[in-house]
């Protein structure tokens, strides 16, 4: 994967996320939602199997970066418990 910021302000990131699709940006979409600071959070891809998404996040009291890390560090924990209940 690579991210390359679009834009980036105080509340508000966008990002595209080359080499991901709809299965990446949706959990990550759905991981963002159980943050009570997250204002919106939401991807883009316009057509085809070749288009960067484009990733959008807007705070209310995190910064978006912030916000971006917990999702990731969470979304990893989570992971590595199914792998572990996997193998069992």
């Amino acid at each position: 994967m690579e991210i390359n910021i679009i834009s980036k302000t105080k509340n508000k990131l966008i990002l595209e996320l080359k080499g991901e699709d709809h299965t990446f940006c949706n959990i990550l979409r759905k991981e963002l939602w159980n943050d009570s600071s997250i204002q919106s959070a939401g991807y883009n891809i316009k057509t085809g199997l070749t288009e960067i998404p484009k990733f959008i996040l807007e705070t209310k009291e995190k910064t978006p970066k912030k916000a971006l890390l917990d999702a990731v560090s969470r979304l990893t924990k989570k992971s590595k418990e199914f792998l572990n209940k996997f193998k069992k």
